[in-house]
């Protein structure tokens, strides 16, 4: 792939993942990502039946989050990775197959984690908005504003798909994705792919970390208030339920986004590292090297933790989870018996 001038941190990282086809391990395609798709798919599947004691717009949230995860793991592992080594030479490495593919990863991974934004500013509005709470936080609302928010990222991702020329014809068929030079050079690609860096990671993970942090804001002055209005009004340091319940909401909040923000930390430092110092990813060194790939992997891992939280924060999504186990367990024990 040939690449003049200077890349942005997103060029970098397309750069990356346009050799990573063929330089993947199977540790990361081969039994972790099936699991990983179980994982979303019973997520999914639980939260979809709305007896986990949550709302509805919460639900909502939370099913489409774990939606775009999937799709993740669709595109980049089942359809990119997995392709080239158990289906090497297939219509898969077809030019506008594989650029098509490569759009369409692109696009569930900005829904993934846009998606994750819009549940904290959803959370951010619940707690701290009284006022417009009872209008925003509906699961109507939260419909429309994950649909415009997908279908806005998916036209966005669109131009990746004319990234892509054939490395190879053969018998007029157009064989494998190569990145075209003017990528790196043309100053309107220079610019999309500059915009498209905006847009995923740097402006969410500013608008998570200040969304947390407006939240904990919040909650800390109005406990004070209420602890302070409770000792005038009752002359003792009974537990606050309200208080309690607010804090225990908040968990499910700030783990979502705190391991977000952990996960893409990696990615976010080597972005930082290489628009400072310039340096061609050609020519890291082993430790830089294993440090951007560090940050490819921790990314992938980012769409299949959020079940985990769901079954440490909510007593109720274990209990289903626990009866969806045990069911085909017992059907199989209540047929042999009859």
């Amino acid at each position: 792939m040939a690449a003049g001038g200077m890349m942005s941190g997103g060029a970098c990282v397309a750069k990356f993942w346009r050799n990573a086809r063929y330089e993947q391990n199977m540790l990361s395609a081969g039994p972790i990502e099936q699991y990983r798709t179980s994982v979303n798919l019973v997520a999914i599947v639980i939260l979809s039946r709305a007896k986990c004691g949550l709302s509805t717009c919460t639900t909502r949230y939370l099913v489409d989050m774990a939606a775009a995860d999937l799709l993740v793991i669709i595109t980049d592992v089942i359809l990119w990775r997995i392709s080239f080594y158990y289906f090497p030479g297939s219509f898969l490495d077809i030019t506008p197959v594989c650029s098509t593919i490569y759009a369409m990863t692109c696009a569930a991974r900005d829904c993934s984690v846009w998606f994750t934004v819009t549940f904290t500013f959803d959370r951010f509005v619940a707690i701290c908005c009284q006022k417009l709470k009872t209008k925003y936080c509906t699961e109507k609302v939260a419909t429309l504003v994950l649909a415009t928010t997908c279908i806005l990222l998916c036209f966005q991702n669109i131009p990746f798909y004319f990234t892509f020329e054939p490395a190879v014809i053969i018998d007029n068929v157009p064989w494998f994705c190569h990145s075209k030079p003017v990528y790196y050079t043309d100053p309107g690609w220079i610019g999309f792919d500059w915009l498209d860096t905006i847009l995923n990671p740097a402006l969410p993970f500013a608008l998570i970390l200040l969304l947390n942090t407006l939240t904990v804001r919040h909650i800390l002055i109005a406990s004070r208030v209420r602890k302070g209005l409770k000792c005038r009004a009752h002359g003792d340091k009974r537990v606050d339920a309200e208080l309690e319940n607010r804090k225990k909401s908040m968990v499910l909040l700030f783990s979502i986004s705190g391991s977000f923000l952990l996960l893409w930390l990696t990615y976010v430092l080597h972005f930082i590292y290489y628009n400072i110092t310039g340096t061609n990813p050609e020519e890291y060194t082993d430790s830089l090297y294993i440090f951007q790939q560090v940050g490819i992997m921790l990314l992938s891992l980012s769409c299949c933790t959020n079940t985990f939280i769901y079954g440490v924060t909510q007593s109720k999504f274990r209990d289903q989870f626990l009866n969806a186990v045990k069911y085909p367990v017992s059907s199989v024990i209540q047929i042999i018996r009859n």
